[in-house]
């Protein structure tokens, strides 16, 4: 009997996702660095088959993070006190979930002048600010 993929699956086959995506790899280049059909990559990423450890160390690998990327932020079956940090917040992963947000993240990570990304970030929020104003009226 196979066993049903559940929540982490489908988390960490988004995070595969969001980072192959981020670097600009195709899922038919992951499946070939990986022996695997873009099809099983697809399935990786959707959640609808789970990724071994040996693969997500491969993966992990491959896409230029630390096994921990994956797993960050995720709780396990134990609840209560601890020293983990708390997870990104959900609009991180709203927003990285978009074509949108990977290219500004992608564009902005490539901006080394700090003088630069802080004028960004002041445009952006006065963007908000705006896009704010106008709904609310």
């Amino acid at each position: 009997m196979k066993k049903s993929t559940g929540f982490i699956d489908t988390e960490i086959g988004s995070r595969v996702r969001m980072r192959r995506v981020s670097i600009g790899m195709s899922q038919e280049k992951l499946g070939d660095m990986l022996g695997l059909t873009f099809q099983q990559v697809q399935k990786y990423e959707k959640g609808m088959n789970r990724v071994s450890a040996a693969r997500l160390v491969d993966i992990a690998k491959i896409l230029g993070v630390d096994i921990e990327f994956f797993f960050n932020g995720l709780e396990g079956g134990k609840t209560g006190p601890g020293f983990a940090e708390s997870g990104a917040p959900a609009y991180v992963a709203d927003m990285m979930s978009t074509p949108e947000g990977l290219q500004l993240v992608r564009h902005f990570t490539g901006i080394k002048n700090p003088r630069i990304r802080k004028s960004i970030v002041q445009l952006v929020a006065s963007l908000a600010a705006q896009d704010e104003a106008e709904r609310s009226s």
